[in-house]
């Protein structure tokens, strides 16, 4: 379907309380305010008809030779969409300058610039929101030819354009049209704000030229305390910096991703809400921001869990629930969009979760291990808020429940829900221990030891000679690349490499890695799905702390391939190397960081470069790899 741009086509833009997303086109086709959260102003990735957008571009004829580029500034969130005509080179330049994280607030402002470098060139401004998901109609005010405010049920959409350019009436859009030569500029200014606000002045090229160093100098600085210097800088800041995007900065709480709805198998079922903050995504990050020298965004998103836990935890009556709105709100109602047609007719498009109210023991492995991080057990009441979850564990941990991925097939004894309640309480049992801090030892080391127990004897399949993905059955799962990093494992445990064969055999797919087999494992819903990018970035990670160097940095090389033009991943790769999923995904750029500093470790500690052992992979397809690592075991 042409009337939709490749979900990779895009940048992202943010002020870290929403943001929004430019395709190669110049079109906003996503943009939700005041929140990442909120009802859409612009959703044309959703229906192109029906959902909105706002296009600044070069407006030439088909035929007229143009060439479109986009990039982002080095090392900031300001996204450029370059086009190069034999009359002109121009570009357009977007960004939201990020706001002060201690208060949230209703105004947003996108920044669209276009200039022209060389020669001429004729633009196109045309600004069509659809409030509320494309449910509500909107009306045009104009306070003058350059100020136009368009108005929905509790928003107002404010438009404004620099000197020369008239905004013209379209129904109740607004569009203009304008052509620049060489050194010529034009700025329009879009702020959404509550109903009946105050409308924001009209904005001169020197105040843009202001707010745009004002954004850039933010992203220096803030890189500044980044204390990665490994092997692949441009991709680990790119990613951190996506990290950062999708971080909602008044509570320290970050999302999943930046949008809803979009597929992970084209007209498949398989569309979800990930705007929302999943408690095992996120307490996941805390170690590795904290091992980047992020600890400001670590500290906040800690504070963030205690405080979620301080408030009487889940509806149900459970410390936690897997996920919460950003504001730590946990009731996430999931909505069927009917009157939209999703991405390229993916239907259903869901807004909200329902997946907020499964069980899903592994989070309390995450959160104990995000509490305890470095061995920071924090003030005592943060250590009584962690105590308090682990005698509750205690008395827990051996139900079944969803599991990870979520699934809507039934409850199982799923193995890394076991793997992440034995992290909860062995976390507990050495901060206890090392800190003197007030704890029930005899009770937490019993629960750890049996849950130990237990995923030996009914985790382990001695026919596969691997662990598999729950108590009843020979299905590997992907989630488990994660036992070696947790301390389950020794990463060259002989079970351990005999696991990371079999899933070599069967999950991994030309270095790309499924999560599980649907197929032999029904999760309840129709369809199939691409490889998961955090998994490939798991397995790249569990490669590597497994002494296969050569096969690690192999895998990575290729999975840094598939990064969209600007360096972004969604949440997986297609059959034809497409990106699907919700995009850009922060858990698929967080597998990344960990992944490029496990390799960066272990090249670092063998003294290689990684491309010379006997386990390189065959790059050529002539021989396979060498999987005949032995080494130690964990005993």
């Amino acid at each position: 379907m042409d009337r939709y741009p490749p979900i990779a086509d895009h940048g992202m833009v943010g002020d870290l309380q929403t943001a929004a997303l430019v395709s190669s086109a110049g079109t906003v086709d996503w943009w939700c305010t005041p929140r990442f959260d909120s009802p859409s102003l612009f959703a044309s990735l959703l229906d192109s008809e029906r959902g909105g957008h706002c296009r600044l571009a070069a407006d030439l004829g088909a035929d007229d030779g143009m060439a479109v580029r986009q990039l982002y500034l080095s090392d900031t969130a300001i996204l450029v969409t370059r086009f190069m005509a034999p009359g002109g080179v121009g570009e357009v330049a977007d960004f939201m300058v990020p706001l002060d994280g201690s208060a949230a607030t209703d105004r947003h402002s996108l920044v669209r610039v276009a200039r022209v470098v060389r020669g001429s060139l004729p633009f196109t401004f045309a600004c069509r929101p659809r409030f509320d998901y494309g449910r509500a109609p909107h009306t045009l005010s104009r306070s003058d030819e350059r100020a136009v405010a368009l108005r929905g049920p509790g928003t107002d959409l404010h438009v404004r354009s620099t000197e020369g350019v008239a905004l013209r009436a379209d129904g109740d859009d607004v569009t203009a049209r304008f052509t620049l030569s060489a050194g010529q500029a034009v700025a329009f200014v879009l702020t959404s704000a509550s109903a009946g606000g105050a409308a924001p002045g009209a904005p001169t090229l020197d105040e843009v030229a202001d707010r745009l160093e004002r954004c850039r100098g933010f992203w220096h600085h803030w890189l500044r305390s980044c204390t990665y210097r490994g092997r692949w800088q441009d991709m680990v800041n790119r990613s951190a910096i996506t990290l950062k995007l999708l971080t909602y900065a008044p509570a320290g709480a970050p999302i999943a991703a930046a949008t809803m709805g979009l597929p992970e198998q084209i007209g498949g079922e398989r569309n979800w809400d990930y705007r929302y903050t999943w408690i095992r995504d996120a307490s996941l990050s805390v170690r590795t921001l904290i091992d980047l020298g992020f600890h400001e965004e670590a500290h906040a998103f800690r504070r963030w869990l205690r405080d979620r836990i301080e408030a009487g935890g889940a509806p149900s009556g459970d410390p936690l629930q897997i996920m919460y709105r950003v504001d730590g709100d946990p009731f996430l109602t999931e909505e069927t969009l009917d009157h939209l047609e999703g991405y390229q007719g993916s239907r259903p498009v869901r807004a909200g979760n329902a997946a907020a109210d499964q069980l899903q023991l592994d989070i309390y492995g995450e959160a104990s291990d995000a509490l305890i991080v470095h061995g920071d057990v924090g003030a005592i009441r943060g250590w009584k808020t962690l105590a308090g979850v682990l005698d509750w564990l205690a008395d827990h941990w051996d139900r079944p429940d969803e599991g990870i991925w979520e699934t809507r097939g039934g409850r199982q004894d799923f193995t890394y829900s076991r793997l992440m309640t034995w992290v909860a309480f062995d976390r507990g049992v050495h901060a206890a221990t090392g800190f003197s801090r007030p704890a029930d030892l005899r009770r937490w080391s019993e629960a750890r030891d049996a849950v130990f127990h237990q995923i030996v004897e009914r985790g382990w399949h001695d026919k596969r000679q691997a662990f598999v993905q729950h108590y009843d059955t020979d299905v590997l799962d992907a989630s488990l690349l994660l036992m070696p990093r947790v301390g389950f494992i020794s990463p060259t445990d002989p079970d351990w490499l005999s696991t990371l064969d079999a899933m070599d055999d069967e999950l991994v797919s030309d270095s790309l890695v499924y999560r599980y087999d649907p197929a032999a494992s029904p999760d309840g819903l129709r369809g199939s799905e691409g490889t998961f990018n955090l998994c490939s970035f798991l397995y790249v990670e569990a490669l590597a702390r497994s002494g296969r160097l050569s096969q690690a940095r192999y895998a990575f090389d290729k999975m840094l391939t598939y990064a969209n033009h600007v360096g972004l991943f969604a949440e997986e790769i297609g059959p034809s190397g497409e990106q699907l999923g919700n995009f850009p995904q922060a858990f698929t750029h967080l597998a990344l960081v960990n992944a490029a500093m496990a390799l960066d470790e272990s090249l670092d500690r063998t003294g290689t470069r990684g491309t010379g052992d006997h386990r390189h992979p065959a790059a050529h397809g002539l021989t396979p790899p060498d999987r005949g690592d032995g080494g130690d075991s964990d005993g």
